[in-house]
């Protein structure tokens, strides 16, 4: 059953334990925002294309002042990018430190072969560590490590990122200015814009790239957009990462 790989719910439990190590905090499974690839089409990887990007299932958790995004969903990547690159039965973590940088680490993520050689490396690690009597890589933190930074996980209306917008409207004047208005109104300005095919009076994708927004505003908008007699369709929306994740 491969739900939990296409929903992001296997990710999902490994950005949990990942950003309880890296930010030293206990993370709820719960807190973690958590949104599949079911709903993408071969439209939006044909689209994506024409921006220069590749459409993948990320799980990001960066640090944001003193709180911590921690969310799976698909995303647009440039297409240059190391994890635009990653395919088939491999998987990519790409750290970034504030002294060293950017590190990629990649590797096979699925295979009786390398699951097993991963588990028993971890049965040993923490049999060794049994034997010593000490609590190593291990022990998941309980507390911040630092008490005064108070991280706590960011709500994810609270996130801010670029947009791809695909809605699916009918041929007639006016629909690009009526849409580009409800989004100005939201302080969400559009970077670029394809509109393909022509059919009278029928049904045409229209697909805009925008410049930075806060996930309520996109949200907002796209409820009040929806009511519009001329969408016709729910809007496909596709957050950006075209900075590096953490």
């Amino acid at each position: 059953d491969p739900t939990y790989d296409v929903e992001g719910i296997d990710s999902a439990h490994k950005i949990a334990i990942l950003a309880s190590l890296a930010f030293g905090i206990p993370v709820n499974l719960k807190a973690v925002f958590c949104q599949g690839i079911s709903d993408i089409t071969p439209l939006d990887i044909q689209f994506a294309r024409e921006f220069g990007y590749r459409i993948k299932l990320l799980a990001i958790a960066k640090r944001v002042g003193r709180e911590v995004e921690i969310r799976v969903h698909p995303a647009l990547i440039p297409e240059e990018s190391l994890l635009a690159s990653v395919g088939g039965v491999y998987n990519a973590i790409n750290v970034v430190g504030d002294m060293a940088g950017p590190n990629t680490l990649i590797g096979q993520g699925a295979g009786s072969l390398p699951t097993a050689s991963a588990v028993m490396g971890d049965v040993i690690e923490i049999s060794r560590e049994l034997l010593k009597g000490v609590k190593g890589s291990f022990t998941l933190p309980t507390r911040s490590r630092d008490p005064e930074s108070k991280l706590r996980v960011r709500d994810i209306n609270k996130v801010e990122t670029e947009y791809y917008l695909r809605f699916t409207v009918m041929d007639r004047p006016g629909v690009l200015s009526r849409i580009s208005g409800i989004l100005g109104a939201s302080g969400i300005s559009i970077a670029s814009v394809i509109q393909k095919g022509r059919k009278a009076g029928g049904a045409v994708p229209l697909v805009m790239m925008t410049h930075t927004a806060r996930e309520e505003d996109a949200q907002k908008s796209l409820r009040e957009i929806t009511r519009f007699d001329f969408v016709l369709d729910d809007t496909m929306l596709i957050r950006v990462e075209n900075g590096e994740t953490a």
